[in-house]
């Protein structure tokens, strides 16, 4: 009988072991990238163009149907509907100046406006709150723009007071618009923006 070598390995033993791979680590894994809004960009434009038509709308009712710092009571002693024009900027900055004040105003106008309408085509889509605050600021900005443009002067109508104690500068929807615009902007800013930088990769 042939003889076997001393040498020889069992079956089991010639069997290769393979290497063990090591499996993907959770914490790297690719986050999903923030994307800009692009073309979606438009429906922002809407929310946009409808505060541009509230806004123009309410001032047509308020210059046809009031008259110029005549009070209408809405709720005593809180609110008015009171007819007013502004030259100037916001709580009537610069409104008593010569007339350059209103091509000055127009045009920091247009330029937010066209700094806003190309912003919001590159703001992240996932960024829902902020696109909301940036549509709101760039409506209002139009808003207060045409009247500038149209009149030289803004209309403002609502009337926020205390009785006769005091009394808020007079306002329209557009500064609406903007106020709260710029406030969910800076809350996106203090609150969200971090938290979505960590989720999603630029």
């Amino acid at each position: 009988m042939p003889k076997t070598s001393g040498n020889t390995q069992s079956s089991s033993d010639a069997v290769e072991t393979k290497p063990a791979y090591a499996t993907a680590t959770p914490g790297l894994s690719k986050r999903p990238r923030l994307i800009a809004n692009g073309p979606r960009a438009l429906m922002w434009y809407l929310l946009s163009l409808l505060v541009i038509g509230l806004d123009q709308w309410t001032k047509w009712i308020a210059n046809t149907k009031l008259n110029f710092h005549e009070p209408v009571p809405v709720i005593e002693p809180i609110l008015n509907w009171t007819l007013a024009y502004n030259y100037g900027a916001a709580f009537s900055f610069l409104a008593d100046q010569g007339g350059w004040q209103k091509w000055f105003f127009a045009g920091l106008s247009l330029a937010m406006s066209v700094f806003l309408v190309v912003y919001l085509t590159r703001a992240p889509r996932q960024a829902k709150l902020l696109n909301v605050g940036l549509a709101l600021i760039l409506g209002g900005a139009i808003g207060n723009l045409i009247d500038r443009v149209r009149i030289g002067k803004v209309i403002d109508f609502i009337h926020v007071h205390y009785a006769d104690v005091w009394h808020y500068p007079i306002f329209n929807i557009a500064d609406i618009a903007i106020c709260v615009g710029v406030a969910i902007v800076v809350i996106d800013m203090l609150f969200l923006e971090g938290k979505r930088n960590a989720k999603y990769q630029a």
